[in-house]
């Protein structure tokens, strides 16, 4: 099935010291929720910073919307995507007035009316005891996300590019996000796409349709949630077969009654003779698995705790 994309890039690459981000290829799919996982530090926030042009210092090819090569080659560009980061977007002693009234000088699609319906339905209180505007430097990490959510939904994108945005909300604001997402893209009618990035993925499977996996600074998986679900396993057995099962799985974990773990749906027949189960595989099991498989971060079954 084809699928156009919303984002395309060639030879993606940013260094620091002995960290180095590389992505050969990048495809994001038009009119979905795309899931960029991976453990802190794997190099999502660069990604992100590249595709959005906070940062310039990368190499490689990057074209928007099918026509536009860079971030900075039209000013269509910067106007059709909303931003949520992570840090200091806004000024610490901007207001939230303040944050309001530039954001409407800087995008001329920005709709105040409903900013101010967003952050009511965010619970997002915009004064304080005194009824005068909130400092930005007073509001929980929190609030300063669903500040961000508000000016970007204000406006008429065709795209939200989002570090962590669920990272610092509760788990009802977090619900109320995944909402807000889905209704954004629902609302698009397939012309919308959302990017956002996550190292929590139970906090926001519901919503999300592509996957990109990231560890140590590449994509070592992707695909659409249910064909990974069709491509990945879950199996269980006894414990005596857990030496044999090891050598096929992507992961395992042993106790004293038997081991479980994830393999891939053509490896099964290597497990022929063995007694085993299997189960269809959640997107929490399949990113953690693949993780594990590629942060070389599995503890040892000799290791004493």
């Amino acid at each position: 099935m084809f699928f156009e994309d919303v984002i395309t890039g060639k030879n993606i690459e940013k260094s620091f010291g002995s960290f180095k981000l590389s992505v050969p290829e990048l495809h994001i799919p038009k009119g979905f929720a795309t899931a960029l996982i991976g453990e802190n530090g794997a190099g999502k926030t660069t990604l992100l910073n590249i595709l959005t042009g906070l940062r310039l210092d990368a190499k490689g090819e990057i074209k928007y919307f099918g026509k536009y090569d860079g971030v900075e080659s039209d000013p269509y560009v910067k106007n059709t995507i909303g931003y949520v980061g992570s840090g200091y977007y806004y000024l610490p002693h901007w207001t939230t007035k303040q944050v309001e009234e530039i954001t409407g000088l800087l995008f001329e699609d920005f709709d105040k009316e409903k900013f101010e319906k967003i952050a009511a339905a965010l619970a997002l209180d915009l004064k304080g005891k005194m009824g005068a505007p909130k400092k930005v430097s007073e509001l929980s990490d929190g609030n300063k996300v669903k500040l961000m959510l508000c000016g970007a939904l204000a406006r008429r994108t065709g795209m939200l590019i989002m570090d962590e945005p669920a990272s610092p909300l509760d788990p009802l604001m977090r619900d109320n996000l995944c909402d807000l997402i889905r209704e954004y893209l629902n609302n698009g009618q397939g012309e919308r796409s959302v990017f956002f990035s996550t190292h929590n993925v139970a906090d926001m499977e519901s919503v999300t349709d592509y996957v990109m996996i990231m560890e140590k600074g590449k994509i070592v998986e992707e695909g659409f949630v249910e064909d990974l679900k069709e491509k990945y396993v879950i199996v269980k057995g006894e414990k005596e077969y857990a030496d044999g099962a090891r050598k096929v799985l992507f992961s395992i974990s042993e106790s004293s009654y038997g081991f479980t773990g994830v393999c891939l749906a053509e490896k099964l027949d290597a497990l022929a003779g063995m007694n085993i189960s299997t189960e269809r595989a959640s997107l929490t099991d399949i990113c953690v698995a693949v993780m594990k498989k590629y942060s070389g971060l599995s503890l040892s079954k000799d290791l004493e705790i």
